[in-house]
C-alpha cells in the first residue's frame, strides 16, 4: 500500500510538471496562474500546493529535473550538478570524442529548446527566477572546467573562461539552429561545433 501511495505521488507531481510545460509553452509563464496548472494536471490548488510552493517553484523544478534528466546530470554537492560524460570528454580532447559528445546532446536540443526558453522569459516577471538559467549554464561551465584541471591542459585561470567560451557557442546554436537560415544543415553545424570546442579546450 505504501508503494502504491507512492507511486500515486510521483504519478500526481509528474502530471503537474509536464502540464506547467505545457502551458507555459503555449500560454505564456506570466498568463499561466497556480489554478490554471491544476486544472490542466486533472487535480486542484490545494493538490498543487502539496507539491510545490508556488509557480516559481514549479518553474525551478523544470530546470532542476527535466533539464537534467534530458541532459543525463547528476547532483553534484560541489557545482549543484554534474555530467561525467562531459567531464570525461573534456578531459580525452580529442576532436573526435568532442564531437561525439555534440552530436549526443544535439539530439536532446528540442526538449532543451522550449524549457530554456520559457525560463528565460519567466525570468522577465519573476525576479526570483532571474539568475536560475545562468545558474544552470554555469554547472557545464564547471564541468568544462574540471575536465581542463583533470587533464591538466591550458593555464588555471584560462580554463574556467574557456568553458564559458564553449558553453555560449552551444548554448546560442541550441538555441537558435531551428529558425536561423546559416547555410548549414545540423550535421554541419555540430562538425563546425566540434572544431571550436577542439580549438577552445587544447
Amino acid at each position: 500500500m505504501a508503494n502504491l501511495r507512492a507511486a500515486q505521488k510521483q504519478l500526481t507531481r509528474r502530471l503537474l510538471l509536464d502540464a506547467g510545460l505545457d502551458l507555459f509553452r503555449t500560454k505564456g509563464y506570466a498568463a499561466t496562474t497556480v489554478d490554471d496548472v491544476a486544472k490542466a494536471a486533472g487535480t486542484t490548488r490545494v493538490t498543487f500546493y502539496a507539491y510545490f510552493s508556488s509557480r516559481t517553484e514549479l518553474m525551478r523544478a523544470l530546470i532542476d529535473e527535466n533539464l537534467n534528466e534530458v541532459l543525463e546530470r547528476g547532483r553534484s554537492a560541489e557545482h549543484g550538478s554534474t555530467a561525467q560524460d562531459l567531464v570525461a570528454t573534456v578531459a580525452d580532447g580529442s576532436r573526435e570524442a568532442i564531437e561525439g559528445w555534440l552530436r549526443h546532446v544535439a539530439q536532446s536540443w528540442p526538449l532543451i529548446h522550449p524549457i530554456i526558453r520559457i525560463a528565460r522569459d519567466a525570468a522577465a516577471v519573476d525576479p526570483e527566477l532571474v539568475n536560475l538559467v545562468e545558474r544552470w549554464l554555469e554547472e557545464p561551465i564547471s564541468d568544462i572546467e574540471d575536465g581542463l584541471t583533470r587533464s591538466g591542459r591550458l593555464a588555471r585561470h584560462q580554463r574556467h573562461f574557456r568553458g564559458v567560451l564553449a558553453m555560449a557557442q552551444l548554448d546560442y546554436v541550441a538555441q537558435n539552429w531551428e529558425t536561423s537560415d546559416w547555410k548549414l544543415d545540423r550535421d554541419q553545424m555540430i562538425d563546425e561545433l566540434a572544431h571550436a570546442w577542439t580549438q577552445l579546450l587544447n
